[in-house]
């Protein structure tokens, strides 16, 4: 008898502050995942699309986005493209999403769209399986962050090393609770990644220890350094373990999907453990 694969585990990339690394983390902690066995959907629900720029999908092969999954309820797999890392599939963005506020209106389900297309990817027999799907949030507070975080089974946090780190870090949190209460109860965090960290700076460390004494574990050991490479890969319409696997920032990532993966494991054991006990 084989064994029952289970359903992908759905992971929002968010944070409501910009300029956090948070899309870099998408793109490469997508590839990283891919690059130790993992079969990874990248969901860019940035209306700005650079996750999409960033793996190297032209425009011309964006035919089915994630707008018309929101609007038109067309199948996630229809809208999923190959990209140039093996088991790495993105469903892309498209700038019309910036106005999807306005056209869902008071629309049946408005908040829920993207989690009924996760729901009806997870039901597929023959095509795409996932072992993870990961949304890109744009940086804001709208309806594509709530449908991103209806939709997830969590939320991963990526946090640049800098000052006002932890106010927005706080406002996160009251996003999540807000949403956890309202529209998705099983939402949790992840995990918090550290981003942009310069070990140089007594501001990075300052922060490193401020967000670990608040958050603890939920903080990844696993920090990800400022790295020229990795700044300048998106501009080649590649992820950083692509254009330079051996800089620093490209070691990072893999590490942190190492780490990823085994909290995950770990969670799975736990649940199952608790499932039996019942």
């Amino acid at each position: 008898m084989s064994r029952e694969v289970p359903p992908p585990r759905v992971l929002a990339i968010a944070n409501q502050k910009g300029g956090v690394g948070k899309t870099t983390t998408a793109i490469n902690l997508g590839t990283a995942l891919a690059a130790v066995g993992e079969r990874v959907l990248l969901i860019d629900m940035d209306p700005q699309g650079n996750a999409s720029t960033g793996l190297g999908v032209p425009r011309e092969q964006r035919r089915v986005t994630i707008y018309d999954v929101i609007v038109d309820q067309r199948p996630l797999h229809e809208a999923a493209v190959e990209t140039l890392v093996p088991n790495l599939w993105l469903v892309p963005s498209d700038p019309d999403l910036s106005g999807i506020e306005i056209e869902l209106g008071q629309a049946e389900r408005r908040s829920f769209r993207l989690r009924d297309g996760v729901d009806k990817l997870k039901q597929l027999k023959d095509t795409l399986k996932p072992t993870y799907v990961l949304i890109d949030c744009p940086p804001s507070l709208n309806l594509l962050t709530v449908n991103a975080m209806s939709a997830a089974d969590a939320v991963l946090v990526p946090l640049q090393c800098e000052f006002f780190a932890l106010e927005g870090l706080t406002q996160l949190m009251r996003t999540v609770d807000l949403v956890r209460s309202s529209l998705n109860p099983r939402l949790d965090i992840q995990g918090i990644v550290l981003t942009m960290y310069d070990r140089r700076n007594a501001l990075s460390g300052q922060v490193e220890a401020d967000v670990r004494g608040h958050f603890g574990d939920t903080v990844y050991e696993t920090m990800i350094p400022r790295n020229v490479r990795v700044s300048e890969a998106p501009s080649f319409g590649k992820p950083a373990l692509i254009y330079d696997l051996k800089c620093a920032g490209s070691q990072a990532y893999l590490k942190l999907a190492r780490e990823l993966v085994r909290r995950e494991r770990a969670r799975r054991r736990s649940t199952q453990i608790l499932e039996k006990a019942e």
